[in-house]
Order: structure tokens, then C-alpha cells, then sequence
């Protein structure tokens, strides 16, 4: 491999990518069809492919750029596996470090409170989505934390594998089944992942998304009191009310 500096002073040439053959066949995985991808329509620069990747990070380590929509499996030194993702949409991007804490297959998805309430039609869900063919953590789901801190996030597959390349998920990195398949089969838990800032920058500290706003509730007025009406008294009787004589 060349001398990063190398490369970088324009002294020496980066080796081309080299796509993986066959990566995007059909399979079939837990007795579950995975069907075959049209290559050609998966733009090159997302396919899954070896690189090199100028990097101190240790081989074993996950770096997401989400401004590129690509994740790097780092195998070696200035070497990754490079994979086409999606990401977080406008207003759900994040940064920061995590560990991988957990690994699932064909992991169960449930949705929510906030994700139901922009969409009441994934109320069918509330108690868990099974895993399967439509299930929208596809075929793997990787799990992070921060400082044991679960956020939400997850590297998980997609049976949308037209929104890879695109800013079109939760914040969650979106990955082809084949793709979270083969990465998934390559990690053993505790991996350092790097998410970059929006320009593409190691990040110094974890950023969010800022919270959604939470609804408007209007005052509670509590209504005037009504005061029951007074009983008819009877008439008096004229006798008593007359003023008697001196």
C-alpha cells in the first residue's frame, strides 16, 4: 500500500476499488428469500467493494461518513470494505462515537411513541414487528451505545435498498441485506464506530438531533359555576305582613 502522504502530495497513485463478485446474488437466509439486486442500478460508488482507505484506526473499527453515504469496515492498514448506506433525513443526522453492544438476527422492530404518532398506520406494531422480508431492520440489526448508553441507533439491513445513497431513514444507518449480512458476519461485538460530522470531520463530542417539539396543549379553562336556582318560597299571607293598628 502507499504512503498516505504520498498519495495525498500527489506523489503516488491510490489503488483503484475493487468490487466484490457476486455480492448481490440471491440467497436465502433463516428460510428467508433474499432476492438478487440489479448491480447496474446500484450506483457504483455504494457497491460493495475493497479500498484504500487512509486511517490510524485499528482493523476491526466502523467509520460512517454520513455526507457520502458510505461505511468503512477497516480490515487493515489503510485498507476498509467499503459500503453504500443511507442515512439520517434532515433534522435526525447525529455524530459521535460508539461501540457495537449487540448483534441480532432477523431482529423484531418495534416503532416508536413519536415514529406512531407521525404515522398512527404502524400502531399495528406497537408491541414488535416480527422479523421477515418486510420488516424494516431487514435481515441484521447491529446495536450501539455511548457511554452505555443506548441513543436508538442501529446499523440494520433494508428491504428499501433503493434509499442507499440517500438521507432517508431516522437516524439509523441503512444498510443492503447482503451488505449487513457480510458486515455483520465480520464483527464479534465491542467495535469502535465513528460516525463523521455533516463535513465529513472526526467528531470531538456526541451531537444529537435536537428533541421534536412537543405538542401544544391549550390551558385548561374550568367552566363558571352555575348556582342551582333558589326554591319558590309561598306567598305570604296578608295577614301577617299587615301592620296592625296602634
Amino acid at each position: 500500500m502507499p504512503d498516505p502522504k504520498m498519495v495525498e502530495a500527489g506523489l503516488a497513485k491510490a489503488p483503484p476499488p475493487q468490487e466484490v463478485d457476486g455480492a448481490y446474488l440471491a440467497t436465502k437466509d433463516a428460510n428467508i428469500d433474499i432476492p438478487a439486486l440489479p448491480v447496474e442500478e446500484i450506483p457504483a460508488q455504494f457497491r460493495r467493494q475493497s479500498v484504500y482507505f487512509p486511517t490510524e484506526e485499528v482493523p476491526g473499527t466502523i467509520i460512517i461518513n454520513p455526507s457520502e453515504r458510505v461505511l468503512h469496515y477497516v480490515t487493515g492498514k489503510n485498507q476498509a470494505i467499503r459500503y453504500g448506506i443511507s442515512v439520517g433525513r434532515a433534522g435526525f443526522e447525529w455524530s459521535g462515537t460508539a461501540i457495537v453492544s449487540e448483534k441480532k438476527p432477523w431482529p423484531t422492530w418495534t416503532p416508536p411513541p413519536e415514529m406512531i404518532a407521525r404515522d398512527p398506520k404502524l400502531a399495528k406494531w406497537k408491541d414488535g414487528q416480527p422479523g421477515g422480508p418486510t420488516n424494516p431492520l431487514g435481515a441484521r440489526a447491529i446495536y450501539l451505545t455511548t457511554n452505555g448508553v443506548d441513543y436508538g441507533y442501529r446499523i440494520h439491513g433494508t428491504p428499501e435498498w433503493r434509499s442507499i445513497g440517500r438521507n432517508a431513514s431516522s437516524g439509523c444507518i441503512r444498510m443492503i441485506n447482503q451488505d449487513v449480512i457480510d458486515l455483520y458476519s465480520r464483527i464479534k461485538g465491542g467495535e469502535k464506530v465513528v460516525v463523521l460530522t455533516r463535513d465529513g470531520q472526526y467528531p470531538t463530542r456526541l451531537v444529537l438531533p435536537p428533541p421534536p417539539p412537543k405538542p401544544k396543549v391549550e390551558p385548561v379553562v374550568a367552566p363558571e359555576p352555575v348556582m342551582p336556582p333558589l326554591p319558590e318560597l309561598p306567598p305570604l299571607d296578608p295577614e301577617l305582613v299587615a301592620p296592625k293598628p296602634v
